[in-house]
């Protein structure tokens, strides 16, 4: 891509931003939907890389990359791509920050990927939108941008020009997201077939986060009820079964928990259940049916509302994903 070409809207121009530390991975992404030829459709994108800064670019791996040394090509641009960043804690140049900001006055839509966030929120193309990137990153983003709402449980954010991508292959879903806009479903499906992919994603990051364990002091009288909760997650656990075995009333258990596991009794119980629930469709093949009322939760309904309110995603999804055993409930 030089300025001599003239991008149309048959054929938007993707600049995907590269720079010294390129995430390899994030930028394969932008590469694969955006530059990929695509024969089976009259018309497709063009592609172009642009370089962050000048001097050597030395992708994660060793990779050199060569690209176009001018950010003024991205005030041509219908939509450029930051794919991550070099790190969260690294400056971004004035300079990119600058043509970025200039390219989207201009028209440009701008898109991050995983950590790419960072540099839309230096650019200042995030104050007061909501944003998200990937889980790892979420509360270091919220501590340093305070203008920024930002949402941790989703794939993507769109505000209007701005796109803002969860964990690196949030990536695709965004892509395929700003293909569908582009070029419509059909393309969309298409592209995500050639991926082996699903045209759109259920649920959101959620599912991957790690399930933190609220676990109370050793000796606190809170550990040992935990253990007697954790051995019989199938049967009824009320407040004043709980105080009782606690060996202490209901309103001096609440303030402890809340005290040492920042959470109430019956929340920290409701979360047991879908922890244990999530490692049962993991890693063995109890039925579904099963799996409810092996963790407590009463009925099927409730399972299904709970597991979802805390993943992000229904539980016959959650083993298709994460399982070895696909079936209804």
């Amino acid at each position: 891509m030089t300025k001599t070409d003239t991008p149309s809207p048959k054929r938007p121009l993707v600049c995907a931003i590269a720079y010294d530390g390129l995430c390899t991975f994030e930028f394969g992404i932008a590469v694969e939907l955006f530059a990929l030829s695509r024969p089976e459709f009259d018309h497709w994108y063009q592609f172009t890389t642009v370089k962050a800064e000048p001097g050597p670019i030395t992708a994660v791996g060793g990779i050199q990359i060569e690209a176009q040394d001018d950010l003024e090509l991205l005030q041509q641009a219908s939509l450029i791509i930051v794919p991550g960043w070099r790190g969260a804690e690294t400056p971004v140049p004035a300079s990119l920050c600058e043509a970025l900001y200039t390219a989207h006055e201009h028209g440009a839509r701008i898109a991050s990927i995983c950590s790419g966030v960072f540099v839309l929120a230096a650019a200042g193309l995030l104050d007061g939108k909501t944003a998200t990137t990937h889980w790892r990153y979420t509360e270091l983003l919220a501590e340093r941008y305070s203008n920024i709402t930002v949402d941790p449980d989703v794939l993507f954010v769109q505000n209007e020009r701005i796109y803002t991508s969860a964990g690196s292959a949030a990536g695709l879903d965004l892509g395929l997201h700003i293909i569908r806009e582009d070029f419509g479903a059909k393309a969309a499906a298409s592209v995500a077939r050639r991926l082996v992919l699903p045209a759109q994603r259920d649920g959101g990051q959620r599912q991957f986060i790690p399930r933190p364990e609220p676990k109370a002091r050793i000796g606190s009288g809170l550990s040992q009820l935990q253990d007697a909760i954790r051995s019989s997650l199938n049967e009824s656990w009320p407040m004043d079964r709980m105080a009782q075995t606690a060996g202490t009333s209901g309103r001096t258990l609440a303030r402890r928990f809340s005290e040492e596991l920042g959470t109430t009794p019956l929340n920290w119980l409701k979360l047991e259940r879908v922890n244990r629930a999530a490692e049962l469709l993991e890693n063995t093949e109890t039925p579904l049916n099963d799996v409810w009322d092996v963790c407590g939760f009463g009925s099927a309904e409730t399972f299904r509302r709970e597991f979802r309110k805390a993943m992000g995603v229904a539980p016959i999804k959650y083993r298709e994903r994460f399982g070895a055993l696909s079936e209804s409930i």
